[in-house]
């Protein structure tokens, strides 16, 4: 039973119904409940929640207080290549986009890995296109054995896989994974991904579950905000946390809350979700999942950034790159996949978390490898 089929009903659900039914004695219940339930949740993302925000706020913070303190976990993210087979309409790496294409030999991410560690980072993303004839398992095993090197925790942010083929990334030191299913509306799915192997709507849901049954010990989920009613998203994204949480307890679940940013295209984002419309989801999904990840990366302002940051965000990127490289040989016109906001250093990016009073996260994770294994 995968997620898709324990919550076919929810996700089928007349949620515009019961979003419209919602009272605000529902969201004071959500609130004051020591458990909330799924329907708690869609009340805390509900229309008639947004003006009780201060209240969630309280027991927003507090939560992540209580259980991440004043900590923020910093990484960066490395595009190791941008060809891709797909057709997605919101992405600037859509294979119809005319945008120069290029990939990383094995020195220029060694030179990459050195700029990006001599940031002080210990934690880094690697991203693709979806295009297995390039960036196929075998680019990724080389690139990963260079990456381990310098970096403690990698994780990948790439194309849906096997779960054999998470297996041996696991093996090889992968310890994380990033997998966005875009969207949940599996009817408007197929117009935003009309082509290419993105448009396998299961295959992509339950990559998250298979890379858990593979060892991953960090896998992070989300939805691309504004691509469709963002309340219906957020909602699915906190019940495919929750059924991962339940079913891989030994597995740290997290999740992102992307919006649609600027990018290589025309497509324009089908709603727009607001400052206080991404505070009021990522304050339903704390208080619904107290222990759940939340990374806000630079695609958001700065000074958004900032001023949210007691309201439940536990990790940020910093120094961040959307081209591929970016960090050793920076080419101006390497086209990256979106548009960022906060442009700021690592150094800079702790010296404001200093100023706010958290302590900005390196390290919190040293792996064991198989070859480390024999010796000890």
């Amino acid at each position: 039973m995968s997620f898709y089929d324990t919550c076919t009903e929810l996700m089928h659900a007349d949620l515009d119904a019961r979003l419209a039914s919602v009272t605000e004695a529902d969201v004071c219940r959500a609130l004051a409940a020591h458990k909330p339930t799924p329907w708690d949740l869609l009340a805390m993302l509900s229309p008639v929640a947004s003006p009780l925000l201060e209240s969630m706020a309280e027991k927003g913070s507090r939560l992540t207080l209580q259980h991440f303190g004043r900590t923020i976990h910093l990484f960066t993210p490395l595009y190791l290549s941008n060809f891709c087979t797909n057709h997605c309409v919101y992405c600037g790496f859509n294979s119809s986009n005319r945008i120069p294409r290029s990939q990383l030999t094995p020195e220029q991410v060694e030179a990459e890995a050195k700029a990006i560690s001599a940031m002080g980072l210990k934690n880094l993303l690697i991203l693709t296109g979806d295009c297995r004839a390039k960036a196929g398992p075998d680019y990724l095993h080389d690139c990963v054995m260079i990456l381990r090197k310098y970096f403690p925790s990698v994780s990948i942010e790439i194309y849906a896989m096997e779960e054999d083929e998470y297996r041996a990334l696991v093996a090889d030191g992968v310890d994380g994974m990033t997998m966005f299913q875009e969207t949940y509306d599996e009817a408007l799915y197929p117009s935003l991904h009309p082509r290419g192997p993105k448009s396998d709507f299961r295959f992509r849901l339950d990559a998250p579950e298979r890379a858990c049954k593979a060892g991953m010990r960090v896998v992070n989920i989300g939805a691309l905000l504004g691509l469709s009613d963002w309340r219906k998203d957020a909602f699915l994204t906190g019940m495919h946390a929750s059924y991962l949480m339940d079913r891989y307890p030994e597995t740290d679940i997290a999740t992102s809350l992307p919006r649609m940013r600027p990018h290589a295209g025309e497509y324009q984002p089908a709603t727009v979700v607001g400052d206080r419309d991404l505070v009021q989801v990522m304050l339903a999904l704390r208080i619904f999942l107290p222990r759940l990840g939340i990374t806000i990366s630079t695609r958001e302002a700065p000074e958004f950034r900032e001023n949210i940051l007691p309201l439940g965000v536990t990790r940020m990127s910093a120094g961040v790159s959307t081209a591929v490289g970016g960090h050793a040989d920076a080419d101006e016109d390497n086209v990256g996949q979106f548009e960022i906001s906060d442009d700021r250093s690592v150094d800079e990016m702790c010296a404001v978390l200093r100023a706010h009073g958290y302590q900005p996260v390196f390290k919190d994770w040293q792996p064991l490898y198989a070859a480390d294994k024999g010796a000890a």
